[in-house]
């Protein structure tokens, strides 16, 4: 054996001496194809990251196949994400399945390989080198190409609606990018609100819940009139009235993720688009008091018809070179409907702000925020579903007397539902309790707004009557001086009668 191995070394460096590298790349490609010639199979390469993007094909064969891995694979990968509620299974390092398709059979194999050390790169990538090898017979290559890879998507497309959780994603590095080539940060979205839990006036509710389905099935109309497969919404009215519940509600009723964009975390406009194009389908974007985010409200005026969109930015925002935030009015609006904005289907804008006068009216347009949702003080009817969320009673087993108090002062007390619910939550042990005090809190409260309104329409009397009188002490002065005119006139004709008579 020594000696064999030894002729074979001798004759591999005679031939890496007399035969050229060409000539062996030329002598291996023509064996390859050889090869392929006479095998009944071919292969195909899905990798993790395709360049610098991650390849949504490889992420979904790993969430098609982990469905039928535990009853076909003899070894698999187990993992649970944190604060995740289930756990999720794969494929092992260099492992076989065998799959099937309308009577075609396919073998996929997940292939992991360390990567080659990085000596320059505009992002670092991962360690190991991940993917799938699809090994199918020629005569099926038709029926992978075309109908397979496409199925293999729908299927992660419902896997992932019906048994992955929701996400939360967040932008906390701003618009870089990490080893995967991803700007977000998620979590799991475990948040319990609902539309029938919600505060809210039901007939309202009922309105945004036919629009929301409507728009979820509208993808064939979206594309006959020529528009983008999307929706924007615009949430406003005081602090405590259950914007983010409705948010929530929203994701749990559609079962869609949710990216909130936090836009002090981002430098510039080409930042606020990396982090658009990284959203997927079927996803809210979420960006909260938009107000207070930037100072985006007003467009400054430098020179005749030119308008400045570049405003300083709060404290604790990014800032560029000349301590400004370079987001601008321009970037928002095509983030929310410019040719950016199409870059994916079936998503949702949400915005949400304290004070609508204060936002601009280019943001406020159709096609940018297409509904208006004022989220105002509680109302007798969100207070009867306050009632079963907290208390689990309706409104019949409780007294009728009573009821008719709250209805009657509710809407002068002006209290958002979350004042009324932390009422609630003290007394939610004793039911009579609670709607006691929360009848004394709401008299209390329409006694001070009903103080504070009169006090208020004493001032405005009193402005108009100062109003008045700065009006009409001109007036006054005018006709003080034409008298004294008057007077002096006679006077002077009594001077001139005199000295005639003289």
């Amino acid at each position: 054996m020594a000696s064999v191995m030894g002729v074979w070394a001798f004759c591999q460096t005679i031939l890496h001496t007399i035969l050229p590298p060409e000539f062996r790349f030329a002598f291996l490609k023509f064996f390859h194809k050889f090869f392929n010639f006479f095998t009944s199979y071919c292969y195909y390469d899905i990798t993790e990251i395709d360049g610098v993007n991650t390849n949504e094909l490889y992420n979904a064969v790993q969430l098609y196949l982990s469905s039928s891995a535990a009853t076909s694979a003899n070894r698999l990968s187990l993992n649970r994400s944190l604060n995740s509620s289930s756990i999720t299974f794969g494929l092992s390092n260099n492992d076989r399945l065998v799959d099937s398709y309308n009577g075609v059979k396919v073998v996929w194999e997940h292939v992991i390989t360390q990567r080659q050390t990085q000596s320059f790169s505009w992002r670092p990538l991962p360690e190991e080198k991940r993917g799938f090898i699809l090994r199918a017979k020629k005569k099926d290559k038709t029926v992978v190409l075309v109908s397979y890879l496409d199925f293999i998507m729908e299927m992660a497309k419902d896997l992932r609606r019906k048994h992955q959780d929701r996400l939360l994603y967040t932008n906390s590095h701003g618009g870089s990018l990490d080893s995967r080539g991803q700007p977000w940060e998620s979590v799991p979205f475990k948040h319990p609100s609902t539309f029938e839990t919600l505060a809210m006036d039901p007939l309202k509710k009922a309105e945004i819940m036919a629009d929301l389905l409507d728009f979820t099935h509208g993808e064939s109309f979206y594309q006959r009139t020529g528009r983008a497969w999307k929706r924007g919404y615009l949430l406003y009215g005081p602090p405590g009235t259950g914007k983010s519940s409705m948010i929530a509600a929203m994701a749990n009723y559609l079962g869609y993720d949710i990216y909130d964009v936090e836009l002090t975390e981002v430098n510039k406009n080409s930042e606020l688009r990396k982090l658009l194009m990284k959203t997927s389908s079927k996803s809210i974007i979420v960006i909260e008091d938009i107000d207070c985010s930037i100072n985006l409200t007003n467009r400054n005026k430098n020179g005749v018809g030119k308008i400045n969109y570049n405003v300083p930015s709060l404290p604790g925002s990014n800032r560029g070179e000349d301590g400004g935030n370079t987001i601008t009015l321009s970037g928002l609006l095509n983030f929310t409907d410019g040719l950016w904005s199409c870059c994916g289907n079936e998503r949702i804008f949400v915005f949400t702000t304290n004070h609508i006068e204060k936002l601009d009216p280019a943001l406020l347009r159709s096609g940018r925020m297409d509904m208006h949702i004022h989220m105002s003080y509680c109302s007798f009817s969100a207070l009867k579903i306050l009632f079963k969320n907290y208390l689990g009673c309706e409104d019949d087993q409780l007294d009728g007397v009573v009821l008719k108090e709250l209805e009657g002062v509710i809407g002068d007390a002006e209290m958002t539902p979350a004042d009324i619910s932390e009422v609630l939550i003290k007394n939610r042990h004793d039911k009579d309790n609670a709607v006691r005090e929360l009848l004394e809190a709401l008299k209390t409260k329409a006694k001070r707004n009903g103080m504070k309104s009169r006090e208020r329409k004493t001032n405005e009397d009193e402005d108009k009557e100062h109003e008045k009188r700065a009006l009409d002490s001109p007036k006054q002065d005018c006709d003080l001086l034409q008298e004294s005119c008057n007077k002096c006139e006679e006077k002077d004709d009594e001077n001139n009668t005199i000295n005639k008579r003289l």
